[in-house]
């Protein structure tokens, strides 16, 4: 069947009107073919095809025999059907479509209606030889990818030239000018800008300076300069103090600590923790979605978590809460009772258990077997302890208020396993408590880490070593400094010998600290874990778990020797004292007689006796 032409085609000339073209001269007919024949080479090769076709009939045309007006009418008339099936509309095109070959009455028949099969089997579209086409085509793809190749080439060194025009001609300055007095503009560098927007600049500039200080930083300028603009740019936007912002600044790269001063500033997930004594996680959270609560299980290390995202009703006073279902409980919090793994039947000791969230989660480990004590210094605090053990329906613990540093020799010990979650700065949790960011000095940690040391001392010795399944000291902070986390536990295994470092049994968190700075810790340190809330996403947290391996204390050289030379400094003390008691030996006995005699008196009138008079 023909092809169909782009152009519209109209009904095929009548038989008369194709005997009155036949009559037209020769020489115009020869003059129309030569015109096609020259713009054929410029036309696309189906254009030439039926530029050729139009010009062999318009020959055929010009020879006047009465056969051929005859087969010209008859393929014509077949010309006429096959355009009323195409729907085409333009004359000229019909004839360009439909031709016959004048010169072969046999070829007439068979090529009286063009094939589009054939005008591609007979002329290529490149190339009158069908493999010329193929070669065309390859060498036209393999120069379109060259191409490609060129521009993509071209945009990257364009790309590449724009940055290093960026960046590397001038370095930003950032640092405020100072003249030989270390002064800005005659002022002293304290009181360069205060604007909040451009010290956050300033903040992000140096960032960026100190990541590549090679190439970015300015001429005459060292790294401890932009650190100190750093430190105190940090401490103004923040609110911290320079003491705590250099502290944080030892801790963490420059990028981090801004990330840990960052997240300071936003609260932590709300968080709440099934109480498996009376529900599973499935029901609770499917209670809690029906009354309007969006949540979702805190994360695979936890079984028992709840992460809570919105809620319609408020999340501490629902029937579920009241009942004992839940309690609302930090995530870092659950880390602790993770790594002490309590067994049913164990005898437990919280050294610091208020206001109860740690001791319930042991209780419910334990199925409320065993015995625990849940111990806090402050009497004050054991009251809402109370509260939550008996809403939780813990039945297996002893509160009790008593000094942790008194156990075991005035309270009690040969405990299982005991935890001991100590008092600290809580540098932790500070979007909790915004006032760490400026009450806390160096005398504050060293005094806590004084006490820390004193509890977890007392924490091991409480510990009976023989226990057929415990034998495990859980310590923990929600402080992320070393002196109160590595420190403390270095200083343990020095004066406790009997007890080492194991795995806290945690899946997640970073290794502790084995070298800070200029100090050393045990190669074992990296057993502890410490966590972060720029990294986390919880409370700023530290655990470490201990495994006492004797009850019996070995005496080490560095410990003789100390007690030999604190003997020495108390037996001098002694000998100066009584010296001195020897040379001052001048009282008045009766003076003091009489002192003593009418103090009692005074004493007497003021109790109401009735005190006669002095002879």
């Amino acid at each position: 069947m023909g092809r169909k032409q782009k152009s519209k085609q109209g009904v095929p000339p009548t038989l008369e009107e194709t005997r009155g073209t036949v009559k037209k001269p020769n020489a115009k007919a020869e003059k129309k073919r030569k015109s096609t024949e020259e713009t054929a080479a410029l036309q696309p090769p189906k254009k030439q095809i039926a530029q050729e076709k139009k010009s062999l009939f318009e020959e055929s045309e010009s020879e006047p025999e009465n056969n051929d007006l005859e087969a010209s009418g008859d393929e014509f008339e077949e010309a006429e059907e096959l355009s009323e099936l195409e729907g085409d509309e333009d004359d000229d095109l019909a004839q360009d479509e439909f031709v016959q070959d004048g010169e072969d009455d046999e070829e007439s028949e068979q090529d009286s209606v063009f094939d589009s099969d054939e005008e591609n089997r007979a002329k290529p579209m490149f190339s009158d030889d069908s493999g010329d086409e193929d070669d065309l085509q390859v060498a036209n793809l393999e120069a379109m990818s060259r191409k490609l190749d060129e521009e993509a080439e071209l945009e990257k060194k364009e790309a590449e030239e724009e940055l290093h025009t960026n960046i590397h001609p001038t370095a930003p300055t950032i640092l405020p000018p100072k003249d030989e007095a270390g002064l800005v503009d005659g002022q002293p560098t304290s009181a360069f800008t205060q604007d909040l927007s451009q010290i956050q600049l300033r903040i992000q500039e140096i960032n960026r300076v100190l990541n590549d200080f090679k190439n970015l930083c300015e001429p005459g300028r060292s790294r401890a300069e932009y650190v100190d603009q750093l430190i105190s740019d940090v401490s103004v936007y923040y609110g911290y103090s320079r003491f705590l912002t250099e502290k944080f600044f030892e801790l963490f790269p420059v990028s981090e600590a801004i990330e840990f001063f960052e997240s300071n500033e936003l609260p932590r997930p709300v968080t709440i923790r099934t109480n498996t004594l009376k529900t599973q996680r499935r029901e609770l959270a499917q209670a809690l979605i029906n009354r309007g609560v969006n949540l979702e299980p805190i994360g695979k290390w936890s079984k028992v978590g709840l992460q809570v995202f919105e809620s319609q009703v408020p999340i501490g006073a629902t029937p579920e809460y009241l009942a004992g279902h839940y309690i609302l409980q930090a995530a870092s919090s659950f880390l602790p009772v993770m790594a002490l793994a309590p067994q049913p039947n164990e005898r437990i000791l919280d050294m610091s258990s208020a206001p109860g969230g740690k001791i319930t989660y042991v209780a419910a480990l334990q199925k409320n077997t065993g015995v625990i004590f849940a111990n806090d210094a402050n009497k004050a605090r054991t009251k809402a302890l109370t509260a939550n053990i008996h809403r939780l329906g813990v039945r297996n613990a002893i509160v009790c208020n008593y000094d942790g540093r008194k156990f075991p020799n005035d309270v009690l010990g040969g405990f299982d396993r005991v935890m001991l979650d100590a008092p600290c700065s809580g540098t932790g949790v500070i979007y909790k408590d915004q006032s760490v960011k400026t009450n806390k000095s160096e005398r504050d940690f060293d005094t806590l880490s004084h006490l820390q040391r004193q509890l977890l001392l007392s924490a091991i010795d409480s510990v009976d070593a023989d226990s057929k399944t415990g034998g495990y000291i859980v310590y923990s902070t929600c402080s992320i400094t070393v002196e109160e986390d590595e420190a403390v536990i270095q200083y343990a295994l020095k004066k406790r010998p009997n007890v080492k470092l194991v795995s806290t049994g945690l899946e997640f968190g970073r290794e502790g600290f084995v070298r800070f700075r200029e100090k050393r810790f045990h190669p074992s340190m990296k057993l502890t874990r410490r966590y972060y809330p720029h990294v986390h996403n919880i409370d700023g947290f530290f655990v470490a778990k201990l495994k006492k391996v004797s009850d019996k204390i070995p005496r080490t050289v560095d410990d003789a020797a100390a007690e030999e030379e604190e003997e020495h400094y108390n037996a001098e003390d002694d000998s100066v004292s009584a010296n001195s008691e020897n040379d001052n030996l001048t009282f008045d006995d009766e003076a003091d007689k009489a002192i003593i005699e009418e103090n009692r008196r005074k004493w007497l009138k003021s109790k109401g006796y009735k005190v006669s008079k002095k002879n």
